[in-house]
């Protein structure tokens, strides 16, 4: 009788032949002439045993999907190390009409042998786009203007991608309830559909940030039926302080009503004006000149020949859009102007101006 116990040997194993788990997560992008790839290592190899050391790493570059790894280059790299490579096209692959072109990269132990190629990664090959020249950003009420070069006549067709980049974003999110606006994404990327016309506003900024546009022009094509892009380099970067330097509206529609002052109650004119809408708007000023054109005649303000313009309303700003002047007599002319001034400080220019004569009672 034969016994088999837990202490019995085992049938024998074939050693680890050492071959690392092929890539399966390689990508491909590319710019002006040079194609950025990155991909991670694994840590063990197909028979599931630890790497140790560096692992020889094969670029391979094909203007063909057949999987054959005609070799750029050869890397040493750590085992589950995050990997990056930038290949320089050589002018052959830099010009002429797109194409495809497919990288793979293949891990080999000590002796040379692989467990097979990485996941191909596709770009094209071919002329790409003229590099986006003199970008200029300027700062305006109304958002970020950005200009540009038009490209060369014979450069390939285009659109412009520009891509923004907070350069301060906050350190912490907003606690949950809080009225805080939702803070913005650290990078943006704007498409300019038209770039025969070289500018583009950005009006999407929130004053008091900082960023950074760069810029390049994107050529969509189809191969193969699969859609590509064939991009120029990112143009040098132009930064914008986006401070609040800018007053609010200059009011609109204002309209002055007198009243002789009846039952006891004194002679006023009333103001009206349409609302602000503008978020940095923290009131109005009023300014009033006495005299101008006499009662009876013209009300052009033109004929206007009364004392210069004092401010009427109080130190602190009025915050509704109307106001109730009491201090005038009758049989008397006034003309008024509004501003509106912003909580930075920053007052707009005066409305245009509204005569009013009082009447008598």
């Amino acid at each position: 009788m034969i016994f088999a116990g837990c202490g019995m040997p085992g049938a024998p194993q074939p050693p680890s032949l050492h071959l690392p788990v092929p890539v399966s997560n390689l990508t491909a992008v590319r710019a002006g002439d040079q194609v950025a790839l990155a991909w991670k290592l694994p840590v063990r190899t197909t028979d599931k045993v630890t790497l140790k050391g560096p692992i020889a790493t094969r670029v391979c570059r094909n203007e063909t999907s057949s999987g054959q790894c005609n070799v750029v280059t050869t890397l040493q790299l750590a085992p589950g190390s995050d990997a990056a490579f930038a290949d320089a096209l050589p002018p052959a692959l830099a010009s002429g009409s797109p194409r495809p072109l497919t990288y793979f990269v293949e891990l080999v132990n000590s002796k040379g042998r692989s467990a097979g190629l990485s996941n191909g990664a596709e770009v094209l090959a071919g002329r790409a786009p003229a590099p986006v020249d003199n970008l200029t950003a300027e700062l305006r009420k109304d958002g970020v203007l950005l200009r540009w070069a038009p490209a060369p006549l014979d450069s390939p067709p285009a659109v412009i991608r520009l891509v923004r980049v907070l350069l301060n974003p906050p350190a912490q999110k907003s606690s949950p309830g809080s009225l805080a606006q939702p803070p913005e994404p650290v990078q943006r990327d704007l498409l300019v559909n038209s770039s025969a016309a070289g500018q583009a506003l950005d009006s999407d900024i929130r004053f008091g940030e900082s960023y950074e546009y760069r810029a390049q022009r994107v050529a969509r094509i189809t191969e193969n039926g699969h859609a590509f892009e064939l991009t120029s380099p990112l143009s040098a970067p132009v930064r914008v302080d986006a401070a609040d330097i800018f007053p609010p509206s200059v009011p609109q529609g204002l309209a002055a009503v007198a009243t002789a002052g009846e039952n006891g109650n004194p002679p006023a004119i009333d103001l009206s004006w349409q609302p602000d809408s503008d978020p940095n708007l923290a009131g109005y000023i009023v300014y009033r000149q006495e005299g101008g054109a006499p009662a009876g005649g013209s009300s052009s303000v033109g004929s206007e020949n009364g004392s210069a313009w004092q401010r009427l309303s109080p130190a602190q700003p009025v915050i509704g859009p109307g106001f109730h002047d009491s201090n005038v007599q009758t049989g008397h002319s006034y003309m008024y102007a509004v501003s509106a001034i912003g909580k930075n400080g920053r007052e707009s220019e005066r409305s245009i101006p509204a005569r009013e004569t009082v009447p008598a009672p």
